[in-house]
């Protein structure tokens, strides 16, 4: 589930600013859509291109959908606008400004807006406000044509449900954000360890955070309990990535000799202002106590987002954001009450019924002449041929409802498939877009090694033991002095250059990385012992990134294994069982502007300094020394669908690396533009590096994936992938998953930063045809901003969209614009907390349970246990649903049509009476109770079986155009209704009656 929070965190029940009638087509449904943006700038039109510019058009949503909170004045919302803050280590007291409570709220109503709240939600339709209004007219006694209970009781009964279904829900929700709201955490205070609530925590608080417990707010992380100085972070349920995140503290912090010097110190903290960016952070760490006063900068890794779990140790940490301004909150959109296309396109047509009941009674009173009291006469008449529209229609929809979710529930072939929301299933039938998640639920998030080349050679998984083979002759050189002699031969001579290119080339992917080695307790072995001794049965791998670890875990295969590592170390273990020691200098993080991360190291037992860096090929490229070979073998590698790595270089003098250290500090303590200033500094290092090695490694996929994906497009449905993930492993992945066939092109969005550079680039795109589209979340807000309309027209023309490195809100806002701008039905595909928002927003959410635990499945309207599980939820059972309610609703409506053309031909036949021709229960009993069963089994009905269903997707294609109800379809129907009551015992034998008397 979404976590809300703070105060006001929740979503109101009813928002009356800018309500409309959906039902009866009255303008202004606010809360249901965003506002236009604002049109092109003139200047646009005088650049000389081939993109029309056109205007902005937004269609309006038809479902109700509450924002918390408006963006355009925060004032509005009773918010003020966020700002940087400094907050005090321990002294929540000398706060700036007002922070709101750290509570978490996902309820849609409270006690005293549940009731007006659901009924509101039910009346705003007109199907339900016509049996409103129906049954309060009963109250007039003018009016009344039968007892009350003959139209109460139907009303009631589809009230009670929807109320008991609400109310049921929102329990779930109220328990479980009690249980969050009140888990216990310790916080040191001036008296000693005190217990708090987390809805008590405030910003300043210094809070301990055990292991495996949850992290309750952001916080800058102070200190830990782990002897290598770091902790590890399980961060799934915030940014879908199932491995541990290394962080670090304060070191100024970690130096003290207990937790509770923190509140002996005078420090504090200046941050950056709240915002959605889970991946970046801006800080510093000053303490004035100390003489110099202490500067540190604080960046991503000394961070503690809420939602993530503390998986070593025990740690400590100051609060920075609380409630609505934690990253979490800032990223999950509020979930929507979702209203089925179906549903709404059933309202419209009793809207068209509505029309055709006012045009009958105005013609029975026009035939009396409007003589007497005639407007009563029109309402009596309104009410005497109200089974037009039958309110058995809501009741038989509702309950076939129940029964296709309960033949989802109950199918073997799709075991484990949940079903929590039960008013949608008729959505499954007609999805035209598929948004997916790549990690967990197309791949397995599990990385293998493939593929080293060294430019001349290459190893693949078959000539792995020639690399081990070199491996172990170099260390066996080594430990054999003196060195080589003269008078070696010509291939010894070779040989060993060729051991030594693939030694330099192992060593280097054995240090270069963020990878931890752990060492967990087998029940046997002690902990402590085994981590002394590098036993390698209780050894695991803990990174950022599966990738580095098949990269460690390959190095380890060959005969190099990483056996320890700390902040300022590296420990490597040779074939002959020697370990080496590295020092850590310096360490360059991977972030998606640089796509590289780097490192610089010192071999403790010759004391060289090596500065190691690997990164896409891109950037690799123009970094690297000149080579003939690069470029081509990347794209070979690329075309198998591997994950492509360069690694590269450079030897430093101890002079060198001095200079280059002092301008690195000086620049990570820059408050503003410090990421420029950082890079700045180590791009003078990147010049001239050798070129080592490319590395090529492999997600596995999911189990049928690729035929499943081969379903959907076969059916017409178009998939786009959103994935957080870099550009190059989002496109490998399309390319494996066959998302983008072997005969399509793929146009590779380069990196746009202002409206000229989206401009061109659009036009680029125009040019092409049937060519799948790959574009990363940075480009992306850039052509929203400047030019949605046409980057939305190009890119639904593509057979395949990927959109890499996209934040959560983004994967929203993609979803929110395909239905705007399409009108088409999107179903979302996810398994991380970082696809709630996307599954939320979506016409048809499907959570998939994995790795990543059930925070999607949770938020979802349907949840299944694999990806493939999807092509039978879509081609049998969404088909069915829909076929079934389509001819349901229609004979449920021809039904009633005959009994009011029966009512017709009486009340004609008798001067135009406003007289009942069935009376009191008999007509109620006839459309709900007598013809229940008949018609009802309608939701049994199957035109095909299963198998031929999933054998021919094409069969779902053709519902896409909404065929089985349509207008014309419905004006059918209604033809034969008039027929066929026309010609019933009972008409036809009031027509013999009319021939006797004359």
């Amino acid at each position: 589930w979404g976590w809300r929070g703070g105060n006001g965190g929740g979503r109101a029940g009813l928002g009356w600013a800018g309500l409309g009638w959906a039902g009866l087509g009255w303008a202004g449904l606010g809360a249901a859509g965003s506002a236009s943006p604002a049109p092109l700038r003139p200047a646009a039109a005088a650049m000389t291109d081939n993109i029309p510019l056109q205007p902005v058009r937004q269609k309006k949503r038809m479902d109700s959908k509450h924002r918390g909170g408006c963006c355009e004045c925060l004032r509005c919302c009773g918010r003020r606008e966020p700002r940087p803050r400094t907050v005090w280590l321990g002294h929540p007291e000398k706060r700036e400004q007002r922070y709101p409570r750290n509570v978490i709220n996902n309820q849609k109503y409270n006690f005293f807006t549940f009731l007006p709240g659901v009924l509101f939600n039910q009346f705003k339709y007109f199907f339900n406000l016509y049996f409103l209004l129906l049954a309060c007219s009963q109250f007039v006694v003018e009016m009344r044509l039968g007892a009350l209970y003959t139209y109460w009781v139907p009303l009631g009964f589809v009230l009670a449900v929807t109320v008991i279904r609400e109310a049921a829900e929102e329990i779930r929700c109220y328990m479980r954000d009690k249980e969050v709201n009140s888990q216990i955490y310790s916080k040191l205070t001036a008296r000693g360890t005190v217990k708090v609530k987390s809805s008590n925590i405030q910003v300043g608080d210094l809070i301990i955070v055990e292991k495996n417990q949850r992290v309750p707010a952001d916080m800058i992380f102070l200190r830990t309990s782990e002897k290598n100085g770091s902790c590890f972070l399980r961060t799934d349920q915030l940014d879908g990535e199932t491995d541990w995140k290394l962080r670090l503290p304060v070191s100024c912090t970690q130096r003290l000799p207990t937790a509770s010097d923190l509140l002996q110190i005078r420090s504090y903290v200046y941050a950056e202002e709240p915002n959605i960016d889970i991946h970046n952070f801006v800080g510093t760490f000053t303490r004035e106590d100390s003489d110099p006063p202490v500067n540190e900068s604080l960046s991503i890794e000394n961070t503690l987002w809420a939602s993530t779990v503390i998986a070593s140790g025990t740690v400590v940490g100051v609060v920075l954001y609380t409630g609505r301004e934690l990253r979490s909150v800032m990223n999950t959109s509020n979930p929507r009450s979702k209203i089925g296309l179906f549903d709404l396109e059933v309202n419209c047509l009793t809207k068209i019924l509505f029309g055709a009941l006012v045009v009958v009674s105005l013609v029975m009173v026009a035939l009396q002449h409007f003589a007497g009291r005639w407007y009563l006469q029109i309402i009596r008449f309104l009410l005497l041929f109200s089974n037009i529209i039958p309110i058995s229609l809501r009741v038989n929809l509702d309950m076939g409802k129940i029964v296709y979710s309960w033949v989802i529930r109950r199918d073997s072939k799709i075991p484990g498939t949940v079903v929590r929301s039960s008013t949608i299933p008729e959505q499954l039938g007609r999805i035209s877009y598929l948004l997916t998640d790549k990690t967990g639920t197309l791949t397995q998030n599990e990385m293998v090694f493939k593929r080293l080349h060294l430019g001349t050679v290459a190893y693949g998984l078959d000539s792995m033991d020639e690399v081990q083979s070199h491996i172990f002759s170099i260390y066996t050189q080594q430990a054999q002095e003196p060195p080589a002699v003269k008078g070696l031969s010509v291939a010894t001579k070779v040989r060993r250059t060729m051991s030594s290119r693939v030694h330099e080339a192992v060593k280097a992917i054995a240090l270069c990385h963020n990878v931890t080695p752990v060492y967990e307790s087998n029940g046997v072995t002690d902990q402590a012992e085994a981590e002394r001794h590098y036993e390698d049965s209780c050894r695991v791998y803990q990174a950022s990134s599966p990738d580095e670890v098949a990269l460690v875990q390959w190095t380890e295969s060959v005969g190099l294994t990483l056996v320890g590592r700390d902040q300022s170390s590296v420990q490597l273990r040779s074939p002959g069982g020697h370990i080496l020691n590295f020092t850590i200098l310096q360490i360059f993080p991977f972030t998606y502007e640089s796509k590289r991360m780097g490192i610089i190291v010192r071999d403790e037992s010759t004391g060289e300094i090596t500065f190691y860096m690997k990164g896409a090929d891109v950037v690799m490229a123009g970094i690297v020394q000149y080579n003939d070979w690069l470029e081509e073998e990347c794209g070979n590698m690329a075309r198998e669908g591997l994950r492509v790595l360069v690694v590269a270089k450079k030897s430093l003098t101890e002079e060198q690396y001095q200079d280059f250290e002092a301008r690195y500090v000086q620049a990570k303590l820059s408050v503003h533009d410090r990421s420029l200033k950082v890079a700045t500094v180590i791009e003078s290092l990147e010049m001239e590096m050798e070129l080592l090695c490319l590395t090529g490694v492999e997600d596995q996929l999911q189990t049928d994936v690729r035929p499943t994906l081969e379903t959907l497009r076969n059916a017409g449905i178009k998939v786009w992938m959103l994935t957080g993930d870099k550009l190059e492993t989002a496109t490998c992945t399309a390319k494996n998953a066959h998302l983008v066939t072997r005969t399509q092109d793929i146009h590779i969005f380069r990196l746009v930063t202002n409206r000229g550079e989206a401009h061109l680039e659009l036009n680029a795109f125009r040019r092409k045809h049937d060519c799948a589209l790959v574009i990363s979340g940075d480009s992306l807000e850039v052509c929203l901003k400047y030019y949605e309309y046409e980057f939305m027209e190009l890119a639904c023309q593509c057979p395949a969209v990927v959109c890499c490195r996209c934040a959560p809100t983004q994967k929203a806002q993609i979803v929110r614009l395909l239905q705007e701008r399409t009108g088409k039905l999107t179903c979302a595909v996810g398994d991380g907390g970082n696809d709630v928002s996307m599954i939320q927003e979506a016409d048809c959410g499907v959570g998939v349970e994995g790795k990543e635990g059930k925070q999607a499945s949770l938020a979802a309207d349907f949840s299944i246990t694999q990806f493939k599980h999807l092509g039978r939820l879509l081609m049998v059972h969404g088909r069915n649903s829909y076929k079934r309610s389509a001819a349901l609703s229609q004979f449920v409506i021809h039904r009633s049509l005959c009994i009011s053309t029966m009512q017709a031909v009486f009340s004609s036949v008798f001067y135009f009476a406003s007289v009942p021709l069935y009376q009191g229960f008999l007509i109620i009993g006839y459309s709900t109770i007598y013809t229940m069963f008949p018609v009802f089994s309608l939701v049994l009905d199957k035109d095909v079986k299963s198998e031929v269903a999933m054998l021919y997707p094409e069969l779902y294609k053709d519902l896409l155009k909404g065929r089985p109800l349509s207008y014309k379809t419905f004006l059918i129907w209604v033809l034969i209704s008039i027929y066929q009551g026309k010609k019933s015992p009972p008409a036809h034998a009031l027509d013999v009656v009319v021939c006797v008397a004359i």
